[in-house]
């Protein structure tokens, strides 16, 4: 573990980040009834420090992707706020967030999906160079030429399109044109999920790599706790749209708090030589239109109580930097080995 986790300092600073999205409802509905939301993402607070990979996890519809995309200004926000080196990201118009996109950068799930299969790597690459007018003729091809070997790409492949790739290549692709601009901070929305698991390793390793040659801030978001604790310095746990744990990667595997996290990591497959110390988690998720009161974790939680049904847990530091929403916080025994053991 690194201790740039640890730093101060932070990047960017997310406070009370609120996306509700409206439903779509029959006309009877529209005028006499209630309007109703999905309640995507509520109140998400998060620092991630200079140069740190920060984690963010939870079974599908928690809202992590929606989270990434609030931040990276492709969706706007119900409320809240961000700050990247202490520029509020929702304040800005049209015409400086175009200038400070740079800043800020994306790399998508679906390989398959997010490269135009129309154009060559060259233009898919060479885009945001020539839209933020960086270079042009001779330096853009000699640019682009660069940012496919700084991926392990050769720069003959700027001349194929994307089909002619497999999907760990196209994945480098991707990485290398969210490098053009040099951003501070970049979001890899479940960078791994769409390959396979021999590839998966190529592309996390190559990661690292290049979050350490370009010192970039990374918000990884990702299902798999597994991948989570190989790349991560701090992570946080979301749970229908709620942050409810946050704490240093190799604390969260060897002491988790909430309940939810302990849940979690019980359903990774381990060899049957090894005892769970975690009940696995029971239960769908509840709708994120009619999300339980209190905790929203009570309906599925082995320790709830009646409190858990009537008053939302805070927030609460119960380490050091360790950060739990949880009105019945047990500390666990060890559960697990260090990080990589």
């Amino acid at each position: 573990m690194s201790d740039r986790s640890r730093q101060g300092n932070a990047t960017l600073a997310v406070r009370n980040l609120t996306k509700h999205f409206p439903v779509r409802q029959d006309l009877f509905n529209t005028l006499f009834g209630d309007k109703q939301v999905v309640h995507a993402v509520d109140n998400v607070s998060f620092n991630i420090g200079r140069e740190e990979t920060f984690g963010l996890v939870g079974e599908s519809g928690s809202g992590k992707s929606t989270t990434g995309r609030l931040i990276a200004r492709l969706t706007e926000p119900t409320s809240g706020g961000v700050t990247l080196d202490g520029v509020d990201w929702f304040a800005l118009d049209r015409r400086e967030l175009r200038r400070r996109r740079r800043d800020v950068q994306m790399i998508f799930q679906n390989p398959f999906a997010s490269l135009d299969p129309r154009w060559t790597v060259q233009s898919i690459v060479a885009e945001p160079l020539a839209t933020h007018g960086v270079a042009t003729g001779a330096e853009l091809r000699r640019r682009v030429a660069e940012l496919l070997v700084a991926v392990g790409l050769e720069p003959s492949h700027a001349q194929r399109f994307p089909h002619q790739f497999s999907g760990g290549q196209r994945q480098r692709i991707g990485l290398a044109r969210a490098l053009a601009l040099s951003p501070k901070l970049l979001i890899a929305d479940e960078p791994v999920s769409a390959l396979d698991v021999s590839v998966q390793a190529q592309i996390l390793n190559m990661m690292q790599e290049i979050q350490q040659r370009y010192r970039l801030s990374v918000l990884f978001i990702s299902h798999d706790l597994s991948v989570v604790k190989y790349i991560c310095d701090r992570v946080a746990v979301m749970y229908l749209g709620e942050v409810v744990e946050v704490t240093e990667t190799d604390t969260l595997f060897r002491a988790p708090l909430h309940p939810y996290t302990q849940a979690l990591l019980a359903a990774i497959p381990e060899p049957t030589t090894k005892r769970r110390t975690f009940a696995a988690i029971d239960g769908e998720i509840p709708s994120p239109i009619h999300p339980p009161s209190g905790c929203r974790f009570h309906p599925r939680c082995p320790r709830a109580q009646a409190l858990c049904s009537q008053k939302a847990p805070a927030f609460e530091e119960h380490a050091p930097g360790h950060w739990a929403a949880c009105h019945f916080v047990e500390t666990p025994a060890p559960a697990r080995g260090r990080r990589g053991e």
